[in-house]
């Protein structure tokens, strides 16, 4: 999820994943025939992002960071890197991609294999050996790092490709124009990747379709903090100059949640939730004083806002949660993964929002973008949730106060089922997804309505759900037909009818 300046603003959707086996070789019935993994996983919005062949096990980020000089310097970073990747093959593989955007790769092996860098053959060229190499194409928004192993890789085989890569970090936008991956700021940087914008700093296959589990090692110069998903698996270690910070993120993760944020932070000491859950947040001691007396009232609700969502959605999903507050802005806040990031404070409303999707496009992400209002709809109305708990308006109020504002016509058109790529921010994938979810639990009932909630995030853990699969699932619970509620919420181009508007 993405709010901008508080607000909603939405972005995404996707297609199917996966390609097909390997088919049997000419003259040897039963034998591997050899092909290239897809350069995309289908997403209609993103047709580059994420690669099919493989699944990837674990990524381990070692990497060094220099921020720019101070003004007027240019804003500009220089980054290092080695990405170590534990991955399965899911078909007889010839070569396979990884999705890698402005960096370039100095050394690559397979299984400690080197390969050669060679020029981006032509169409239908072969290749001999080992080898590997790097198309960008920034108009085509085609970032493709193709993989040539030898020996050829087994459907099964599980590998290990090691990348050392680099360059001058600067500030990416994505298919909006928005800031996004890794941002290059004054005294560090900060790293927020929805959609497809982890491929900025590491190499990648950037789709939540496929989730793995992140290691981190961070060299940063000393008296820096750099800040990542999970937990400290041990303290940072300083010498040289250089401090080197350690982050283990041992829970299933979606790509784009990954961060590794560098700045001026005050890493504070840990605390608990109700549950026992770890809460670690970082906070610029650059903050004003107004923006971090907002900041510490807001995380200062993190622990009950915890044990409230449990209450309403299960289990908190990950093994620790916290927060990034930095002093510079992207202009919205992300839900890493474990430790959302928020741009220059952290208000209650975006703080609530952005602990909602740890359950809600975190622990089950959108299986295509074009699902993201289950993302943003689901983090939208745990904040309704959260106002009425605290007894500052009620979710019907706040239903109310949206369905029944003057808006135009264009207003109601726009598909929150399938938004379009320039739609995935809009703020009625957040606002009608948040009405959607509110007139849901009118028609089912709120025992229905909470129990399959809970049974959505426990059956589709760890990995991602479409709107067809969460509409079965309140079917499944509720006994009703709900094809006519899911259509007329998801993508008809009018105002829903008053039918589902009051209890």
């Amino acid at each position: 999820m993405r709010l901008v300046g508080g607000i909603a603003v939405a972005t995404f959707a996707l297609g199917a994943i996966g390609a097909a086996g390997a088919a049997a070789a000419p003259g040897k019935p039963g034998g591997p025939r050899y092909t290239a993994g897809a350069e995309g996983v289908g997403d209609a919005y993103f047709p580059y992002a994420g690669n099919g062949g493989y699944d990837v096990q674990h990524y381990h980020l070692d990497i060094t960071y220099t921020p720019p000089a101070a003004a007027p310097a240019p804003l500009e970073g220089q980054f290092e890197g080695v990405a170590t990747i534990d991955l399965v093959a899911t078909q007889d593989l010839d070569r396979f991609n990884l999705d890698l955007r402005g960096m370039d790769v100095s050394a690559l092996s397979v299984d400690g294999r080197p390969a050669a860098s060679v020029a981006p053959p032509l169409a239908g060229a072969e290749v001999e050996g080992a080898a590997y190499w790097h198309v960008q194409d920034d108009d085509a928004r085609i970032w493709e790092l193709t993989v040539q192993p030898r020996p050829k890789i087994k459907a099964g085989e599980q590998v290990q490709v090691v990348v050392e890569y680099g360059g001058t970090t600067a500030r990416p936008t994505d298919i909006e124009g928005a800031l996004y991956g890794w941002v290059t700021m004054r005294d560090g940087a900060m790293v927020v990747s929805e959609p497809e914008g982890s491929m900025t700093w590491y190499p990648v296959s950037d789709h939540q379709t496929d989730k793995a589990t992140y290691s981190f090692e961070m060299s940063v110069p000393e008296g820096k903090v750099a800040v990542a998903n999970g937990i400290q698996p041990k303290p940072e270690e300083t010498a040289d100059g250089w401090t080197t910070w350690y982050w283990d993120a041992p829970d299933q993760q979606a790509s784009y949640l990954t961060t590794a944020s560098v700045g001026d932070f005050d890493l504070r000491e840990t605390y608990t939730s109700g549950s026992g859950v770890p809460i670690i947040d970082a906070v610029d001691t650059k903050l004003t004083a107004p923006r971090l007396a907002t900041t510490n009232a807001s995380l200062g609700w993190q622990d009950e806002m915890l044990d409230f969502f449990e209450s309403k959605f299960g289990p908190y999903p990950f093994v620790a949660y916290g927060s990034i507050v930095d002093n510079d802005s992207v202009g919205y806040a992300l839900e890493t993964q474990t430790r959302p990031v928020y741009s220059s404070q952290a208000s209650e409303g975006t703080v609530s929002h952005e602990l909602a999707h740890q359950w809600f496009g975190n622990a089950v992400s959108p299986e295509r973008w074009q699902d993201i209002w289950l993302n943003e709809g689901w983090a939208t109305y745990a904040n309704w949730m959260w106002n009425e708990e605290r007894g500052i308006r009620t979710a019907q109020t706040a239903y109310d106060n949206w369905y029944n504002a003057a808006r135009p016509a264009g207003y109601w058109e726009l598909q929150i089922g399938d938004p379009g790529e320039l739609g995935l921010f809009a703020t009625q994938v957040y606002n009608r997804g948040a009405g959607a979810l509110h007139a849901l639990r009118i028609e089912v009932g709120d025992d229905a309505f909470f129990a399959a909630a809970q049974l959505w995030v426990e059956r589709y853990d760890d990995s991602a759900g479409t709107s067809e699969d969460f509409q079965a699932v309140y079917e499944e619970v509720s006994g009703q037909d709900l094809d006519d509620f899911f259509r007329v919420w998801l993508y008809d181009q009018q105002k829903p009818p008053a039918d589902w508007t009051t209890p």
